[in-house]
């Protein structure tokens, strides 16, 4: 009976190689952003001369918004990969290594993420306003009941994660 527990043990362990393959699909979207992000420069290149201010300004915060989100990945793809899948023990001496990797735990993954949620949310919203000419009052409502959603629910996280913590900060 134990063999059957250890084998079963182990496979339960291995299962977490599972989650590689999602780790490649999220590279595979950084690409695909990277090309809508190109995209995007050359429109805002090509409108240069005719784009009004406002225009101008939303293209800015578009590739922002891109930025943003791919950065979102990339610490979830570094942090997911190191705190379930494996160590990226051979990285550690690398001199381009983020300060970060290695240390985020999933509390802490949580909280970026829900930061990085409500900075994409409020350049969304801020493209709303530049944009008020072209949305209706509802439209505006919806995108601003949904940023503060996010913020309620980050802060409310974060206290909670404060509490479960004994009060002490990271």
């Amino acid at each position: 009976m134990k063999k059957i527990e250890t084998a079963f043990e182990h496979l339960l362990f291995s299962s977490r190689w599972l989650m590689a393959p999602v780790y490649l699909g999220l590279i595979l979207a950084m690409g695909v952003l990277l090309v809508k992000f190109a995209k995007e420069v050359w429109l805002l290149l090509a409108e240069i001369m005719t784009a009004s201010g406002a225009e101008m300004i939303i293209g800015v915060l578009t590739l922002v918004d891109i930025a943003l989100i791919m950065n979102l990945l990339i610490i979830i793809i570094f942090s997911g990969y190191e705190n379930f899948v494996s160590k990226m023990e051979d990285l550690h001496s690398h001199k381009d290594r983020p300060d970060w990797m290695g240390h985020i735990g999933f509390a802490d993954l949580k909280i970026k993420l829900i930061g990085s949620i409500v900075a994409i949310s409020g350049i969304e919203l801020l493209k709303g306003f530049m944009n008020v000419d072209n949305l209706s009052d509802r439209e505006l409502a919806w995108m601003l009941g949904i940023h503060l959603t996010f913020i309620v629910s980050g802060l409310l996280y974060a206290v909670m994660d404060r509490l479960q913590r004994g009060g002490t900060p990271h």
